[in-house]
């Protein structure tokens, strides 16, 4: 295959594994296997004049359970036969249907493959793949389980494979293919900031982050590269969660099989073994979860972990942060004199502006209380109330030039999301005062906030030295006045100590404060639940998606890790 760059064509990144051969998934007991054999099930669709196809009636309503069997089996046949044009036929998109599936022997070099089909769930049809994967005089075996769909044609109404890319392998999006040839970045060997070897294994939810340190230091690290199956991601490859929850941020690559192992490089990050275990822990079987711990005087990232583990939302998330963008909003009302810790302030039921009728939680209000009371019981229309006094820009230009968010230009060593605060005007405006418009963040994003708020100036985070590397770092424009961080300060230690992240902040003890909010998003029953929080040097910030209340949710992970961290 010569070089990866070679082997894979145009592609957005590199490759991405760390360490020793992925573990692929095997076929599961249980299956029925279909007969792969014979008839005319791997061939192309039956002759048929237009006028004939034209004159019958299109199929409709449900497919019956034959339908689905004939068609996973004509599917399967073709495929393990190799008759790539008579499985692409089988198919509602026969054209990236036979690309795909020319790859899988032509690039991917995958021989020798055996599928068996189980028992058809409704239209969805799983099976089983058992092959091997051969490059010159290495090869290894290839096996996991896949699924299909059986879906009704558009125009004629017959049943065919709903084609994606993930029924040639789970782990490819649209746009994906599969390749084996020599890797282009040789395999990093992740170390902890003490020395320690830092693994996947050890660590399932770095497995991500490691992939991105590979992709950005494999040439680097002075390593040499091995030969390699990967997932190479194709242009229209996502993460599958929109570009409301993804962002900009590209997908590496991902390895599946190591045919011959390439010499790592070894690159120290400033993770924290002991800590990240601790992560790990809290995220662990909750797949909406994600966290991360820095150090607030340097920015460093001391742990990341991501429940579910199959995308980094901890540093690539897109998110409405809700009521914890209330530290920024508030940084700016203190700034402006419209609004002082301990001045009575307004906070009623409801408050409308830009035609939005905006209120609180469960509708209630504070009557002449001040600031520092609305900002821990998070009241919505205090903020929202300043609206008219503020300048479209204003909220946008106060994260950037304070907080160093929305610059997209951290360079932290793997790749991020850095968080945006459009300019917005009339509702949506408003809406952004209380982290919802079209403000997105997520737990690195809102950790670096209050890692601000404790260091009093910002410091970009990182996972890798700058030295590594001799990269700049993102800075801000200005600090925020002493008078401004000490009034800062005092709304975040009152939330923490008697607003609503006392619960969750009881029994940390020190140097504190903390903020928590909760995201409404459209289709889910129950908001994001979000908490950012500092403790001495620490500063860590969490989400919990469809979790609820923030102090609830998120807040206990977030309080753990900063007990852990001493």
């Amino acid at each position: 295959m010569g070089s990866r760059r070679a082997a894979a064509g145009r592609r957005r990144t590199k490759p991405a594994v760390i360490g020793t051969v992925a573990a692929v998934v095997v076929a599961g007991a249980g299956f029925g296997a279909y007969a792969m054999y014979g008839g005319d099930a791997g061939g192309e669709d039956t002759a048929r004049t237009k006028s004939a196809a034209g004159a019958e009636k299109a199929k409709s309503g449900p497919l019956t359970a034959a339908e689905v069997t004939s068609t996973a089996q004509r599917f399967l046949t073709a495929w393990q036969k190799g008759d790539v044009a008579g499985a692409a036929a089988a198919t509602d998109d026969a054209v990236a249907a036979k690309a795909l599936l020319t790859g899988y022997t032509k690039d991917a070099r995958v021989k020798g493959a055996a599928f068996t089909a189980g028992a058809p769930a409704g239209a969805k049809v799983p099976f089983s793949v058992k092959a091997t994967v051969a490059y010159g005089e290495a090869s290894a075996p290839f096996a996991y389980d896949s699924a299909l769909t059986v879906v009704r044609r558009a125009g004629d109404g017959e049943p065919r494979v709903d084609w994606h890319a993930a029924v040639v392998h789970p782990e490819l999006r649209d746009g994906d293919r599969l390749v084996t040839g020599k890797a282009g970045d040789p395999p990093v060997k992740a170390l902890g900031r003490d020395g320690t070897e830092i693994t996947a294994a050890k660590y399932p939810s770095l497995g991500t982050v490691l992939d991105g340190l590979r992709d950005k230091y494999g040439k680097k690290a002075g390593g040499t590269p091995g030969i390699e199956l990967r997932v190479v991601r194709g242009e229209a490859a996502g993460d599958g969660k929109g570009a409301q929850e993804s962002g900009a941020a590209e997908v590496a690559d991902k390895t599946l099989i190591e045919l011959s192992k390439g010499t790592p490089g070894e690159l120290r990050t400033t993770l924290d073994p002991a800590l990240q275990a601790a992560a790990e822990r809290q995220v662990d079987g909750r797949k909406g979860a994600s966290v991360v711990l820095l150090r607030a005087s340097t920015g460093e990232v001391l742990a990341v972990a991501n429940g579910g583990h199959g995308f980094n939302t901890a540093f690539l998330g897109s998110l409405a942060p809700g009521s914890t963008m209330k530290v920024v909003t508030a940084s700016l009302l203190l700034e402006k004199d419209l609004a002082s810790v301990n001045k009575t302030h307004p906070c009623p039921k409801y408050f409308s502006y830009g035609g939005w009728k905006f209120q609180n939680d469960d509708e209630f209000e504070i009557k002449d209380g001040t600031f520092k009371a609305s900002f821990a019981r998070s009241c919505n229309t205090a903020f929202i109330s300043q609206a008219p006094e503020l300048e479209d820009d204003d909220l946008t230009r106060q994260a950037k030039e304070v907080f160093g968010l929305s610059m997209n230009n951290w360079s932290v060593g793997v790749s991020t999301f850095d968080g945006r605060v459009p300019v917005q005007s009339k509702a949506q405006m408003a809406a952004s005062l209380i982290g919802q418009g079209g403000v997105r963040m997520n737990p690195l994003n809102m950790a670096s906030v209050a890692a601000t708020v404790k260091a009093g100036s910002f410091h970009q985070p990182y996972l890798v030295a700058p030295s590594v590397d001799g990269r700049a770092l993102a800075t801000a424009s200005r600090t925020m006045s002493g008078e401004t961080l000490g009034a800062l300060r005092e709304l975040m230690s009152y939330t923490a100590a008697y607003g609503t992240a006392a619960e969750a902040m009881a029994g940390v003890s020190g140097d504190v404060g903390a903020k928590t909010g909760s995201a409404e998003v459209d289709g889910q029953d129950k908001p994001n639940g979000w908490f950012t929080a500092y403790r001495g040097d620490l500063a860590a910030a969490g989400v919990v998606q469809q979790g609820g209340h923030g102090g609830d949710t998120a807040g206990p992970m977030v309080a753990a890790l900063l007990k852990a961290g001493g």
